[in-house]
């Protein structure tokens, strides 16, 4: 299949070495252009805009910062929707508001380009191996022609019916790697505060009902100071922003997401935006000995 990517940052360029690698021809374009040189060294065709992507490729994913930039690629100059022809469908796999991704699908819409948003949960590591799990919105049709690709993407997909309703659970599941992120922080500070050594804690912790992939995993880099960025922090206080503003939106009241964008907010300031997420940790160590 002629697979199109606009935006080739860690997850995108992830995608697309997978895609290739399953056969798919690819297309990519990304405002930076060094950023597409692994997926050109493996055989992706790089252009040097969205227009050009959607003209090459029978479904598009764009995978970007935020809806403005989702906007501007797919309607700005040389846009997405200035290549269209027929059979062409685009899938959006950034993190964006749920009522801004149903608005861009309508103005996909009133040009006749089928719009799914199709965000996923996993980072680079497992993107490369197909195995993230996809949440899907969009036409049943639309759907049922991409699932195929969307398996070599993901080895779990799950439909889950309307524009922005996968982009609602993407926003209420980014909620969960904060949260996580919070408490196994706070839990390690606690337990190095008692003089009780970080691995005890994790040791028990994931001997118990409480354990999660990020306690299993990430938390032993975390007590390591190891912070190179599969997500960064930055990426997630933009996310917590998202989820507060819709949040408003939907009229629903979430203190401790509202909370936890302050303490995110606070570390993006003091420097941590571009380590992983998991250095909320070591902004929680600086605060202490401020």
């Amino acid at each position: 299949m002629k697979v199109g990517i606009v935006g080739t940052g860690l997850l995108g360029n992830a995608v697309g070495l997978n895609l290739l690698k399953k056969g798919h021809s690819l297309t990519a374009y990304n405002r930076t252009r060094s950023k597409t040189s692994e997926l050109q060294e493996n055989g992706a065709i790089i252009v040097d805009s969205p227009k050009k992507v959607s003209e090459n490729s029978d479904i598009v994913f764009t995978i970007v910062k935020n809806a403005d930039a989702v906007r501007k690629v797919s309607f700005g100059d040389e846009c997405i929707a200035c290549g269209n022809h027929d059979g062409l469908i685009v899938c959006d796999m950034s993190t964006i508001n749920p009522i801004l991704s149903r608005q861009i699908a309508n103005d996909y819409a009133k040009k006749q380009i089928p719009f799914m948003d199709t965000p996923v949960m996993g980072g680079p590591n497992v993107a490369i191996t197909g195995e993230l799990v996809m949440m899907v919105g969009g036409q049943k049709e639309n759907f049922d022609k991409c699932k195929k690709l969307f398996d070599d993407i993901a080895n779990k997909v799950f439909y889950l019916g309307h524009n922005g309703a996968a982009h609602s659970v993407k926003l209420a599941m980014n909620l969960q790697i904060a949260m996580l992120a919070l408490a196994i922080s706070e839990g390690i500070t606690l337990a190095k505060g008692a003089k009780i050594e970080p691995e005890v804690f994790l040791q028990i912790l994931n001997s118990t009902y409480f354990k999660t992939g990020m306690s299993e995993y990430k938390a032993y880099k975390m007590i390591k100071g190891d912070y190179v960025p599969t997500f960064t922090l930055s990426n997630l206080k933009k996310d917590l922003d998202t989820i507060n503003e819709a949040a408003r939106e939907f009229g629903v009241n979430l203190p401790m997401s509202a909370r936890a964008n302050e303490i995110f907010s606070d570390a993006e300031e003091k420097g941590f935006g571009q380590m992983d997420y998991t250095a909320i940790l070591e902004y929680l160590q600086k605060i202490k000995s401020e």
